[in-house]
C-alpha cells in the first residue's frame, strides 16, 4: 500500500511458494523441497496502491506439514511477508502392514506376563483393544499403565537425533493381579494429539509411535514392553 505521494522503486515483485524442512538443531540441515517463483512486475517504481493476483497450480504437495521438537515440515507463500498454510493428505488406504501385536515381559521364576493386542496399524481416531494374562506372578505389582510414546528423529546416520515424548498415560490396572487373571485394554486414540507416522520425509526426518505396557510394583521398580504402532490419517478432522 504505498500512501500519500510516495514512490516505492523496486527490482522487481516476485512471489515464491516454499516448501521446507527446518532442522531446530542444525539449521545448515535445512532443506527445501519446493521453490517455485512468479514474476508479478518488472523492475521499476511503485506510485500507487497495486493488487496482483496469482496462483501456483498442479503443485504436488507430497509431504504434510508437520510441527515437532526437532523438526518442522513448512509450506508458505513469499513476498516480503511469509503466509503460512497446513498441508494435510488424507489416504483411502493405510501403506503399512497390519498384524497383531503380541509381547512378553519375563523374570525368570518371578514373573510371566503375557500382551496381545489385535491390531498394529490404525487411523488417529481408532480404538486401541488388547489383553494382558498373567502366566506367572510371584511379585506384589501396584498398578499397570499403558502410555503412548512418540519418537522424532531428525538427520541420518551419525549425525541424526532422536527425541522422545510421552504423550499420553492410561492406568490399565490398579491393584495386584493373580496368576491366570486376563485384563482387557481399551485405549481411545482420538485423546492424544497425534500425527501419522512419517518415514524418511525427503531423506530428512521420521516420526514413530510406540505402545509402551509399563508395570510397576510396591518397590516402585517398574518393567516394561514397547511395541511400534503405525498411524495414518483416513480424512481431515
Amino acid at each position: 500500500m504505498i500512501r500519500g505521494k510516495s514512490r516505492v522503486d523496486h527490482q522487481g515483485i516476485k512471489v515464491e511458494l516454499i516448501g521446507t524442512i527446518e532442522n531446530l538443531f542444525e539449521k545448515s540441515q535445512s532443506t527445501n523441497f519446493i521453490q517455485l517463483g512468479q514474476e508479478l512486475e518488472p523492475p521499476g517504481a511503485l506510485t500507487d496502491s497495486a493488487e496482483y493476483n496469482f496462483a501456483f497450480n498442479r503443485v504436488e504437495k507430497q509431504f504434510e506439514t508437520y510441527n515437532g521438537i526437532t523438526v518442522r515440515l513448512r509450506s508458505y507463500n513469499r513476498i516480503t511477508k511469509e503466509e503460512e498454510f497446513i498441508v494435510f493428505n488424507p489416504i483411502s488406504e493405510s501403506t503399512w502392514v497390519d498384524k497383531p501385536i503380541k509381547m512378553e515381559v519375563g523374570i525368570e521364576d518371578c514373573l510371566h506376563i503375557e500382551f496381545e493386542f489385535s491390531r498394529s496399524v490404525f487411523t488417529m481416531r481408532d480404538c486401541v483393544l488388547g489383553k494382558v494374562y498373567f502366566n506367572l506372578v510371584r511379585i506384589k505389582i501396584k498398578h499397570m499403565e499403558l502410555n503412548i510414546i512418540k519418537k522424532e528423529t531428525v538427520g541420518s546416520n551419525q549425525s541424526a537425533i532422536t527425541e522422545s515424548e510421552n504423550l499420553n498415560k492410561y492406568e490399565v490396572m490398579d491393584g495386584a493381579p493373580v496368576k491366570g487373571e486376563c485384563i482387557p485394554i481399551r485405549f481411545y486414540l482420538v485423546s492424544t494429539d497425534l500425527t501419522p507416522t512419517y518415514d524418511n520425509v525427503n531423506k530428512r526426518f521420521s516420526v514413530r509411535y510406540f505402545l509402551n505396557l509399563v508395570l510397576v510394583d510396591e518397590e516402585d521398580r517398574r518393567y516394561f514392553k514397547q511395541q511400534e504402532i503405525f498411524l495414518w490419517r483416513d480424512r481431515l478432522a
